[in-house]
């Protein structure tokens, strides 16, 4: 009997093991992206058996999208230096309004071409807009991304580089990652813009590790704590303390916050909790009845720049 418990006390502690080596790499997969040219990426009709078998075990290769510079917008490239001397890249697009400058910042795996869109709807407003690639995405250097943990340093940068201009009317805008990096961002360099729009944050690293397994068919748990355990130790912080939900505390101007009834990855639940944290009276919760996780201004357009034009007077 004593030899049955050790040998399946063994097997459990072996099963374990592999699990979070497995998780590990999908771990890195996930928060890593390659530059453009460095591998071979194949598109899914070209995988074999052995490739999805790969995949499985060791997670998913991804490469940084290129920016779409096929736009009827004037823009001027920005850049920024990061504390460990990346060079982010920005595109600033002024306005002949002059209302103000709205900063955007795109989401997980995205780039600033991504929410061109979004910043033309701003400028026909008359606001300026200022587009910025996060460390490891489009044209901006590095290859790791911390969903929103060392990006919120990045969102800094921006903010500092428009209010040197001299600019005295700031706004964030920001989708998914990027929107839960703003909140990072207000909490830790106690930023002061006059008014914030986050579109589909997550409430917590955890919260949006369990929305991709979801997508994925997989499991929450116990993937989803080992993930994001994985996520963090490998890029040397604790992912379990990057919580949107307790940052937003610390925002003290109008928030406008949006989300798609159909988001498979961020929850109602997440949003409800996240809105009601929110200690400024001046705000307001907009869901989009047609949308999924994705650009609300591309899925309902006439919704989005009416709720945005009202948010902004």
């Amino acid at each position: 009997m004593n030899r049955l418990i050790k040998i399946l006390l063994r097997s459990l502690l072996a099963v374990f093991v592999l699990l979070n080596i497995v998780v590990a790499f999908h771990a890195y997969k996930f928060t890593h992206f390659y530059n453009n040219g460095e591998i071979s990426i194949k598109k899914n009709e070209e995988k074999t058996g052995w490739d999805k078998a790969k995949e499985m075990l060791f997670g998913i290769n991804a490469e940084k999208k290129k920016n779409d510079v096929s736009t009827d917008s004037i823009f001027k490239t920005v850049y920024l230096k990061t504390k460990d001397n990346l060079k982010l890249e920005a595109w600033y697009i002024a306005a002949a309004g002059n209302k103000g400058t709205v900063i955007l910042f795109h989401g997980h795996g995205g780039n600033k071409s991504g929410v061109i869109k979004e910043a033309q709807s701003f400028n026909k407003m008359g606001y300026n807009t200022m587009l910025v690639d996060f460390r490891a995405h489009g044209n901006s250097e590095g290859n790791t991304c911390t969903i929103g943990y060392d990006e919120s340093e990045d969102v800094k940068l921006a903010y500092d580089h428009i209010k040197s201009k001299g600019e005295k009317n700031m706004v964030l805008w920001g989708i998914s990652m990027g929107a839960s990096t703003i909140t990072k961002a207000v909490k830790d360099y106690q930023l002061d813009p006059q008014k914030i729009i986050l579109e589909m944050p997550f409430a917590t690293i955890k919260d949006a590790v369990r929305g991709r397994l979801k997508i994925m068919g997989l499991p929450a748990e116990p993937i989803g704590t080992l993930l994001t355990f994985w996520g963090g130790t490998e890029h040397g912080f604790w992912a379990f303390g990057m919580r949107p939900q307790e940052f937003v505390t610390s925002i003290k101007c109008p928030v406008l916050l949006q989300w798609g009834l159909n988001d498979p990855r961020v929850s109602r639940s997440e949003e409800d909790i996240l809105f009601n944290n929110i200690p400024n009276k001046n705000k307001k919760f907009v869901i989009y009845e047609t949308a999924a996780h994705e650009s609300l201004c591309k899925k309902e357009t006439a919704k989005w720049e009416t709720e945005i034009a009202a948010f902004l007077q």
